[in-house]
């Protein structure tokens, strides 16, 4: 496990998910990417920002994900924010599938890393938060801090 962990690159994570929703259930996801897809994808040039994952016909597609064009791709070069195919089992995606589709729950990337040279994508199973959700974990967040600089503090003495 730790060498798994070790050979892992990050390539780009989605900061914002965590904010705006509550995460159930994760997911490893291999990812079909084009030749210059994954040059980019090795050079970092990824936003997950506003993406999302939708089951569609029994298969899994990341949805406006950006992956930047790569600078030495002519003419072949890909469109940054095509819809990619995500690879997951079908047990998997048919439990994705009834859970977005009987209790409002959505697909979100989390995060997107190179392992041993292939591209995955881990997806969340996710439900939004409401405003004083996120109010609320700001609260705690900035507790712990305090509580951290408190005892900083108190070590020093």
């Amino acid at each position: 496990m730790a060498d798994e962990k070790a050979s892992e690159k990050l390539v780009a994570s989605n900061r914002k998910a965590r904010h705006e929703y509550f995460i159930e259930e994760t997911y490893e996801a291999g990812i079909a990417l084009t030749g210059t897809e994954i040059q980019s994808v090795r050079q970092g040039r990824v936003s997950l920002g506003d993406a999302y994952a939708e089951v569609r016909n029994g298969e899994v597609f990341l949805v406006n994900s950006h992956i930047a064009e790569y600078d030495y791709g002519n003419r072949l070069n890909h469109n940054p924010r095509r819809p990619r195919k995500l690879l997951l089992h079908k047990v998997e995606i048919r439990r994705l599938d009834s859970r977005v589709r009987e209790r409002g729950y959505t697909i979100v990337p989390l995060r997107m890393y190179l392992r041993q040279g292939l591209a995955k994508v881990e997806i969340g199973l996710a439900r939004g938060k409401k405003m004083w959700d996120k109010r609320e974990d700001i609260a705690k967040r900035d507790a712990q801090r305090e509580i951290e600089r408190t005892s900083k503090m108190s070590r020093r003495d």
